[in-house]
């Protein structure tokens, strides 16, 4: 009965959510509901490392550039599609991962951390260097083709908006296999105790390589929707810390290491960040951080388990006041 239920509310998300575009015909607002989808996939790709390995990378920004820079030069250069860029983008970020992962992954704790900021603004900075290779500081703007699918671009927003809702169930798709494979819980053991779950057997080196490589594959998709989306690239947008502070931030709120976490953030936040905007203008810009950590404070202090752990709880709670619905539930 539990699976029927579950089966039900995910078959009434995914009707909902592909008929909003067809509801909803206001530019800012499906802006708005493209920016959830955007950083819930890209919560969901920092997940994967962050939430179950419990490695707080905060330089995922370099495999979001990394990716952004590969398909447009690709396409700005050689008129290859960004379809094709964005594969190839995420193969760069793949291969990429290997060395910084390789020095990263000998630090621990706060020291991981720094490290995979700094990999990110050195990443930044080379591209900021290489104005022949990738326009410097300038950057470049995404040749505008119109109505163009095969090139990822589109006349309504509509048709961006199912573009990164294709990202995200694949990432949900990819965080639900990996969860209930034995990968999974070898890096929930990873995120307890790396050391014990060493002396068990489980080979943390090679684990935490492979899922790095994977997150950094799914981020780099990202980077290519984004810059296509907004027709427009440079290191400062495209490295920008930010974006891994967002990733992060996202997840921990909703609650890492679970699958609907990183989306239950983004959704509080962006919609939150999109109030703010609404209601004051341009003066967002310090008022939106002041919330933002405002609502991270209380999860941490209050619901270290995120969003996610609090849903789990009143459902909890709702079986305990409701023995006849609990046990229809789990009969």
């Amino acid at each position: 009965m539990a699976i029927r239920w579950k089966i039900f509310a995910l078959a009434l998300l995914v009707a909902v959510v592909l008929a909003l575009p067809q509801v909803v015909h206001d530019a800012f607002a499906l802006d708005i509901f493209i920016r959830i989808l955007l950083f819930s996939f890209i919560g969901v790709a920092w997940n994967l490392m962050g939430g179950y390995a419990k490695q707080l990378s905060l330089g995922h920004a370099a495999y979001f550039g990394l990716g952004a820079y590969t398909s447009t030069i690709m396409q700005v250069d050689f008129g290859i599609s960004p379809w094709i860029g964005m594969i190839a983008g995420g193969i760069v970020a793949m291969l990429a991962s290997l060395p910084i992962g390789w020095l990263c992954f000998r630090l621990r704790g706060p020291y991981f951390t720094i490290a995979t900021i700094a990999t990110a603004q050195a990443l930044m900075l080379v591209f900021l260097k290489f104005r022949d290779f990738a326009w410097g500081a300038e950057g470049t703007t995404i040749p505008n083709l119109g109505s163009s699918p095969l090139m990822m671009q589109f006349e309504t927003k509509a048709s961006y908006y199912y573009v990164v809702l294709g990202l995200l169930a694949l990432g949900l798709l990819i965080t639900d296999r990996i969860e209930k494979s034995w990968m999974g819980y070898y890096l929930v053991a990873i995120g307890e105790d790396e050391d014990a779950a060493e002396a068990i057997g489980v080979n943390a080196p090679r684990i935490k390589r492979d899922i790095y490589m994977i997150s950094a594959f799914l981020t780099a998709l990202a980077g290519t929707f984004y810059v296509q989306y907004i027709y427009f690239i440079d290191p400062a947008t495209a490295f920008s810390f930010s974006i891994s502070i967002e990733a992060a931030l996202v997840s921990i709120v909703g609650g890492i290491g679970t699958l609907w976490g990183p989306v239950v953030g983004t959704v509080l936040l962006e919609t939150t960040s999109a109030l703010l905007q609404s209601w004051l203008g341009s003066s967002t810009g310090g008022i939106q951080l002041t919330v933002y950590a405002l609502i991270l404070m209380a999860v941490i202090l209050w619901r270290p388990t995120g969003l996610m752990g609090l849903i789990a709880e009143a459902w909890r709670h709702y079986l305990h006041r409701n023995p006849a619905h609990a046990r229809t539930t789990h009969g």
